[in-house]
């Protein structure tokens, strides 16, 4: 469910933008928002999980989705739909990662990788299908559906885990939960995100913008001196002294950093200039999102065994032919 609403909002949003009058900063908020959330509380709800239980607060977190997506689904401005989206990253941030500790927890270690696979596989499908879902759902009935959709999904997931999914947690999970710590990460997201997507409007010199990327900056700053500080950080330090680690996660940062702009640009481009329906849009994604899918399993399998230098290395340089040869279209 999660990763089907990172994507399959995306093509909705001309159609919310014509319904409620929004601009594109209010549309990107509509993403924004969902992702802010989402990321920014990830590894505080793996913590909650290992301490409380990892079937319980992925129950909560599954609940806790449906119910924001069906505020979504009655949204009347938005304003209303930015706040759900928020709601709805929550809920998302507390089910994902619980679903991989189950996976890890419930099966054997011979059976681990298979099951780790098919979680990674239907992942990366929910993702793949959520543009054309998107657009077919717009197309047939409403934009509201594609939120609605969650909620038949999340009570088939919760009679499903409390019937078959065993409680676990982690019994070394000691020590002070870094509420802090998450709040400070969440805080530097916020501030500089507003300060990004308000800027073309308010103007880069504004109060507004420059104060809110500042506390941005100065949240950030706060995190890394409290995590170098404390005994149970939600981000270990330690582990960005590894040159490879660092390196791998700049790169996999900028490149999808770009990606992400152009899967929201995109079904924009493609219905408010080419006059694409809602479903030949998300039809003309599908070929970006299948093969994304297709070859990130067998580039790991190649990877095992030469490295990943050569992918690292030709993957970024395909991605900015792929988009200097999209400036071409049209």
């Amino acid at each position: 469910m999660a990763m089907l609403d990172a994507t399959v909002v995306g093509i909705a949003q001309p159609t919310i933008g014509r319904e409620f009058h929004a601009d594109i900063a209010g549309l990107q908020w509509v993403s924004i928002s969902y992702l802010l959330t989402l990321s920014g509380l990830l590894l505080l709800a793996g913590a909650l999980g290992d301490r409380f239980g990892r079937r319980r607060v992925f129950l909560i977190g599954v609940a806790w989705f449906a119910v924001a997506s069906a505020l979504c689904a009655v949204a009347p401005g938005i304003t209303f739909l930015i706040v759900a989206r928020t709601l709805q990253g929550i809920g998302g941030a507390l089910l994902t990662p619980g679903s991989l500790a189950i996976i890890e927890a419930a099966f054997a270690p011979s059976d681990r990788g298979r099951a780790i696979g098919a979680w990674s596989g239907l992942t990366g499908l929910a993702g793949a299908l959520g543009p054309f879902v998107g657009g077919y759902l717009i197309a047939a009935l409403s934009w509201r559906y594609i939120f609605l959709i969650n909620m038949p999904v999340a009570l088939a997931v919760i009679l499903v885990s409390l019937r078959h999914v065993p409680e676990s947690a982690n019994p070394e999970a000691a020590g002070r939960i870094d509420t802090f710590g998450s709040g400070l990460v969440v805080a530097a997201l916020v501030g500089v995100s507003y300060g990004l997507v308000e800027g073309p409007d308010l103007g880069w010199t504004s109060a507004a913008v420059l104060g809110t990327l500042g506390a941005g900056v100065v949240a950030f700053a706060l995190f890394i001196a409290v995590e170098r500080r404390i005994t149970n950080p939600v981000v270990p330090f330690s582990i960005f002294r590894s040159r490879q680690f660092t390196g791998t996660n700049l790169v996999t940062l900028l490149i999808y950093g770009v990606m992400g702009a152009m899967f929201f640009l995109l079904p924009i481009e493609l219905q408010q200039v080419a006059h694409y329906t809602p479903t030949g849009a998300g039809a003309a994604l599908l070929p970006v999102t299948f093969l994304m899918l297709f070859l990130s399993a067998r580039s790991g399998q190649l990877a095992s065994r030469i490295g990943p230098r050569l992918q690292m290395s030709v993957g970024p340089i395909v991605v900015a032919i792929g988009l200097a040869l999209f400036a071409r279209v049209g």
